[in-house]
């Protein structure tokens, strides 16, 4: 009956409600997930300059193992949204089976692989003499979470796009809840340092997970049944047209942190942890954007599995100009008080000086994220696997990794602050053609 009610609401409500309606659970979810990863960034600070950059060594691995599981999640649940719209239950059932044990697997395969090369890939991710005990001690609690991370984004995903954002939300929030309190009994109560904060992220993600698989047995969410698990190669091919534009976005963000920490680690640790408050602020500035671009994805699967494409591009231009008028002001606000967003993280003089440099580049561009964004997501759900491959990896990919490359050899630190916001310029060049070329089909 849920399914039916879900169906009526996202194909016949005005289109701003629904929008509305399924963005403002996911916003809250990604807005606290993102509290949860600045109040970890806060305990860590307290501890070191080291430990604040073990964390931002870390932060490229969990983009991966986020990477694989947004890529099961957002395969299957757009798959999903479109075979309910077009009232084809069966196939949306085996579906969501088949993206989360498979979630799962990878999940498993992630944490043997990265156990058993641990040193290696702390080194390759930018890790200095200095860094490496607190980086290898944190990423090893980051490995072992890697089976619930990847299960709970794979679950999360799919009631997004099944219209039930409410239930998705209270299963992200119960982890990082578990986690903002667990964390600084660990390091400081317990005196565990950088291993409590490594802990209580496990122990989140594990209770994320277990209350997510418990709300799929909620009314109208499809059940994860092992009996419906399929090996069918067209479910794969559905899951890969449908999530390799997640896994290029995540994959590219961990190699441009990564080289971007290596990149920065010329310069000293304080390099290195003043990008990576920057890039936990700039994080939490786009939570709610990209809370809002998930609210429409819902709409846009199911509107465009019933054939209403006038839906899916009045739904696409409302995200856009509440989502850049929401960043312009960001934007003004976080460049007139840039000193005062990194200095909350860290005090150290040199810290703040570089972050805030780095954050004042990147909030220049911030407004042209929406469009790229969204742009994105829309390839992403009405199945336009190539555009959205390519858009997804603009940003931290295609124009990130070379400019990382190219501008601090001749700007030194300067080319480490601003290549963010030269990569976020010329991929809105790349997303306007790709938008123009989505509407044509949409017509």
């Amino acid at each position: 009956m849920r399914n039916r009610d879900n169906y009526t609401f996202l194909t016949t409500a005005p289109v701003h409600n629904v929008i509305l309606t399924m963005a403002v659970p996911t916003i809250i979810s990604m807005l606290v997930t993102s509290v949860y990863n600045i109040v970890t960034t806060f305990y860590v600070g307290r501890i070191s300059t080291q430990a604040t950059a073990a964390v931002g060594i870390a932060f490229s691995v969990m983009s991966i193992i986020q990477a694989v599981g947004f890529t099961f999640g957002q395969g299957s649940g757009n798959y999903i949204s479109r075979e309910l719209g077009a009232q084809r239950h069966d196939n949306a059932s085996r579906m969501a089976s088949t993206g989360f044990f498979c979630a799962v697997a990878a999940g498993l395969v992630i944490t043997v692989a990265g156990l058993f090369f641990l040193r290696p890939l702390a080194l390759l991710l930018g890790s200095t003499p200095t860094i490496l005990p607190d980086a290898e001690r944190y990423l090893a609690f980051i490995f072992m979470g890697a089976p619930f991370m990847c299960g709970a984004l794979c679950l999360n995903n799919q009631m997004r796009f099944q219209g039930n954002a409410a239930y998705a939300m209270f299963g992200i929030i119960t982890g990082a809840v578990i986690n903002v309190f667990l964390a600084p009994l660990l390091i400081f109560v317990f005196g565990m340092g950088i291993t409590g904060a490594g802990l209580s992220t496990l122990v989140g993600q594990a209770c994320s997970l277990f209350v997510l698989v418990w709300m799929t047995h909620k009314g109208g969410t499809i059940r994860i049944h092992f009996c419906n698990f399929t090996t069918r190669p067209a479910y794969f091919r559905e899951i890969l047209a449908g999530g390799t534009p997640s896994f290029t976005r995540q994959g590219m963000a961990s190699v441009g942190v990564a080289m971007l920490n290596v990149a920065a680690g010329a310069f000293g640790d304080a390099a290195i942890a003043a990008m990576s408050i920057v890039g936990r602020v700039t994080f939490v500035i786009f939570a709610a954007v990209i809370g809002l671009g998930q609210g429409f994805q819902p709409l846009c699967g199911f509107c465009y599995g019933a054939d209403l494409y006038a839906r899916v591009r009045e739904g696409y231009w409302f995200i856009v100009r509440v989502g850049t008028a929401f960043l312009v002001v960001c934007g003004v606000l976080g460049f007139l008080f840039s000193s005062e967003c990194i200095a909350l993280f860290r005090h150290d003089p040199a810290v703040i000086g570089i972050g805030r440099v780095a954050l004042r580049w990147q909030l220049v561009t911030l407004p042209l994220g929406a469009v790229v964004m969204y742009t994105n997501m829309m390839m992403q759900t009405i199945r336009k696997p190539w555009q959205a491959n390519v858009l997804a990896a603009s940003r931290n990919g295609l124009f990130f990794i070379p400019l990382i490359i190219i501008l601090p050899r001749y700007f030194g630190l300067l080319g480490v602050e601003m290549c963010q916001a030269w990569a976020d310029f010329l991929s809105f060049l790349l997303a306007v053609p790709i938008a123009v070329n989505g509407f044509r089909a949409l017509r």
